[in-house]
């Protein structure tokens, strides 16, 4: 018998717009990035599906070991990482695979992840909550098949950075980077930091890259990937 095909989009947010993938029929497709002029026009937001994610590309997060964890102290646990002001959202979301909880605040000034929230709905007609981008940096690790695992984002002046070693998570951080010589600044800095070699290791990214931004990337990496969000 042939396994269950699933629908799914997953669909990622930022300030200066949304991109998406779509698994359906067995067949995947993958918008460029687009503005947020396109939403109501996006024939691919007017359907239903079995799974759907929100990734917002919100620099505002910070992981915390599940022992250190309590709802009560999500604002103070967060606001001792990323700055927040009153009227900040606080929302957090477990991670049971590296035993931690990932603090968040999806308020950034934007209102298009919501849109998309109420817009793209299940087929049970439920709506997908906005989760971080680096939650769904931090569960697609595991399907990376390098033991050393470098995983980025790179949006609106802000590059996103988890990287592991077999399953062990060594970092999960958010960087200001207001161009893409930077972000690969802070990516190298990282590396050596945790004296990991960048000939030898593949680098990944969930965001699109220009073919400027990949042959960079080349010049230093044994491989470049650009992953399906």
């Amino acid at each position: 018998m042939e396994p269950l095909k699933v629908n799914s989009i997953s669909i990622q947010v930022s300030l200066s717009g949304y991109s998406f993938t779509v698994n359906s029929e067995g067949k995947t497709f993958s918008s460029p990035w687009l503005g947020a002029d396109k939403i109501f026009t996006t024939p691919e937001f007017q359907k239903r599906y079995d799974e759907v994610d929100i990734s917002l590309l919100t620099p505002k997060f910070v992981l915390v070991p599940e022992q250190f964890f309590s709802e009560e102290r999500a604002r103070s646990l967060l606001s001792e990482t990323v700055s927040l002001s009153e009227r900040d959202v606080v929302s957090y979301v477990r991670i049971p695979e590296s035993a931690s909880v990932l603090l968040f605040s999806p308020t950034i000034g934007e209102s298009l992840s919501k849109v998309i929230s109420q817009t793209v709905l299940t087929t049970s007609g439920e709506s997908a909550p906005v989760l971080p981008e680096m939650y769904y940096m931090l569960r697609t690790m595991d399907s990376l098949p390098q033991y050393n695992k470098i995983l980025a984002s790179y949006m609106d002046g802000h590059l996103y950075l988890a990287i592991a070693e077999g399953r062990t998570l060594r970092l999960s951080n958010v960087y200001e980077a207001p161009d893409f010589t930077t972000a690969e600044y802070f990516i190298f800095l990282a590396l050596s930091s945790l004296q990991l070699n960048p000939e030898v290791s593949v680098v990944s990214f969930r965001t699109p890259l220009s073919p400027d931004e990949e042959m960079s990337l080349y010049r230093y990496f044994s491989s470049v990937e650009v992953l399906c969000a």
